[in-house]
């Protein structure tokens, strides 16, 4: 649990993890600008969901980075415009180890590196990489999860087009309480059909969401 008193630490940490998502930018800068949507729109789903405001904002910082274990992933494999072959998925698929590994040595006494290790793991256990399952996945990861999934579906990819925001909810939908959580995908619903996604990506900073509430 965060207390007020850990906020000297979180701004502490802050150019750690900016530096970071910099220095991803300069090797791809796409998955940059991806994490970038991620981590806003991540911070205004928990907002509505209530997380108190030091729990957004490790949440915010994870999203941050959460894809920084690309950086290990051959770059032909990241931009690939067909279909991954079984093994190139494997290689992808390491990324959120990698990532934990990677950001393990902020030495934070905050979850981030965990957050990000799960952020590919789903309530129904059919994720990766544990396959763990229900609460025993983290809330930040969850919604991490909902956040990088509809990014994820309504971005253009090198492999389709991006998809429209009603095609994505209805996928969202079907998803809610199977590999997504329920609360999460209510809560981006709400969010996105509000019309505030559609100014997400001109917020410089997600500090007015922090304390925001239904």
């Amino acid at each position: 649990m965060l207390h007020r008193a850990d906020t000297p630490l979180l701004k502490a940490l802050r150019p750690a993890v900016d530096m970071l998502a910099r220095a991803h930018r300069y090797r791809d800068p796409y998955t940059c600008l991806h994490q970038e949507r991620v981590a806003k729109f991540a911070a205004a789903i928990g907002a509505l969901m209530g997380l108190a405001p030091g729990r957004l904002e490790v949440l915010h910082l994870a999203a941050m980075v959460h894809d920084i274990g690309k950086l290990a992933v051959p770059a032909e494999i990241v931009s690939k415009p067909g279909k991954l072959s079984d093994a190139e998925f494997e290689i992808v698929r390491a990324h959120a180890e990698i990532g934990h590994d990677i950001l393990l040595q902020l030495r934070a006494p905050f979850p981030i590196a965990e957050i990000v290790f799960q952020h590919h793991e789903r309530i129904d256990g059919s994720g990766y990489p544990r396959g763990v399952r229900g609460d025993a996945v983290a809330l930040e990861s969850r919604i991490l999860a909902v956040a990088d999934t509809f990014d994820a579906m309504s971005s253009y990819r090198p492999y389709r087009p991006a998809l429209t925001e009603d095609f994505v909810l209805g996928e969202l939908a079907s998803m809610a309480g199977g590999p997504l959580d329920r609360g999460a995908v209510e809560a981006c619903t709400r969010y996105v059909l509000s019309g505030k996604a559609a100014d997400l990506a001109a917020q410089p900073l997600v500090g007015a969401l922090l304390g925001a509430r239904p």
